[in-house]
């Protein structure tokens, strides 16, 4: 018997304004026998799950140059959810990554992955240990988002043709379960096994709203998405007065229409070929731009043999000690036998430079009588940028 105590996570529920029943313990007590049974059909899990499995590998290869270090991405397995029953699967505290697809299959899309997962990932893009769930991490989560959506949007538009399909940016939060904003309905969860090595295997889901989840399912399967709405009648043409083309009493050799500056549209044989004129109203079929996916490890042919072209091409590299300022009178008093400390600890990695730009860190070595220099580390993409802002 309950002593009217809350729980934390109805105290959770509470303070974000999310239905307490959605968690079990308050309202009515029949809530969660009565909740609508998780549906959706087979034919759609099943081309979700099928679609999915196929870009894993090319997933596992972008997690694995973001993180510098092998990951593997098991094939997920789709179902269909509802709010109760998606929450029992899901530690206490989760990070979420909205990342709503705005256009082509406009909708609920999102990301959860338990805090702990989160913080290996974003530990290993930052190189560093110990990483608190911070601001920053959350923007180095939504950026490991953005290349795995891109590259889903990718293989999306080569599947269904839709050039049209693009995502928000992503939004990532480290919150307790409870207070996850959820797609209302039965939405469709798949969920992967994210392998990090050193056996650390964390699962992760990622949400399609209902509606998202039907029209690519729906895609996929060479039915395409909603259609738009037209009026009734089909063809009607605004302001010329004849909802529906079809005019009682008149076939389509009856559509010239004297003093109407439109000949040849009664001739017949003409069919609909005749009927794209412009200035009539018929909508242009304009279509977004749609980019490929950044930082995809396979390259076409094309590609490669446009790279073929560079690889005879020589490029400064240097190693770098360290650096050190000094006031204009330092240098000018400088001589022989003149100590300049530098910036570098002893025994710390060297930097290594490609036309001034730091690609990698190494230790120096002796070859014979050279100097020589171990790489052992490549600095991340990420890092890279960082340096040049």
């Amino acid at each position: 018997m309950s002593d009217g105590a809350l729980s934390q996570d109805e105290i959770d529920a509470l303070l974000s304004g999310t239905d307490s029943s959605a968690i079990g313990g308050m309202g009515s007590p029949t809530a969660s026998a009565t909740a609508v049974a998780p549906g959706g059909s087979d034919a759609d899990r099943q081309a979700l799950q099928t679609f999915l499995a196929s870009t894993v590998d090319a997933q596992s290869s972008n997690l694995s140059i973001s993180t510098s270090t092998t990951v593997s991405l098991k094939p997920p397995q789709v179902a269909f959810n509802n709010r109760d029953s998606f929450l029992s699967q899901l530690p206490d505290t989760v990070t979420v990554v909205k990342a709503d697809f705005s256009s082509g299959f406009p909708g609920e899309h999102m990301f959860i992955i338990p805090s702990e997962a989160a913080k290996v990932i974003a530990s290993l893009m930052n190189h560093e240990e110990n990483i608190e769930l911070d601001e920053m991490a959350m923007s180095v989560i939504g950026e490991a988002i953005s290349q795995f959506v891109g590259a889903q949007i990718t293989a999306l538009t080569d599947k269904t043709g839709n050039k049209s399909i693009a995502s928000v940016s992503p939004d990532a939060k480290n919150v307790p379960k409870a207070v996850a904003a959820l797609p209302s309905g039965d939405f469709a969860s798949a969920m992967y096994n994210l392998d990090m090595g050193g056996g650390k295997v964390f699962p992760i889901w990622e949400i399609f709203g209902p509606s998202v989840a039907a029209d690519i399912a729906r895609s996929l399967n060479g039915g395409g998405a909603h259609p738009a709405a037209m009026p009734a009648g089909g063809m009607g043409m605004p302001g010329m007065g004849m909802p529906g083309m079809g005019m009682p009493g008149m076939g389509m050799a009856g559509m010239g229409m004297p003093g109407m500056g439109m000949p040849g549209m009664g001739m017949p044989g003409m069919g609909m070929a005749g009927m794209g004129m412009p200035g009539m109203g018929m909508p242009a079929n304009v279509q977004s731009v749609n980019f490929p996916a950044l930082n995809h490890p396979k390259l076409g042919a094309q590609e490669a043999g446009n790279i073929g072209l560079l690889m005879d091409v020589y490029m400064e590299m240097t190693v770098e000690l360290g650096r050190t300022k000094k006031l204009i009178k330092e240098i000018l008093g400088m001589g022989e036998g003149t100590i300049i400390e530098l910036d570098k600890l002893a025994g710390e990695p060297v930097d290594i430079l490609v036309n001034h730009k730091l690609i990698a860190k190494g230790e120096v070595v002796v070859i014979d009588e050279n100097f020589g220099v171990r790489v052992t580390e490549i600095v991340s993409p990420m890092e890279r940028v960082s340096d040049m802002g």
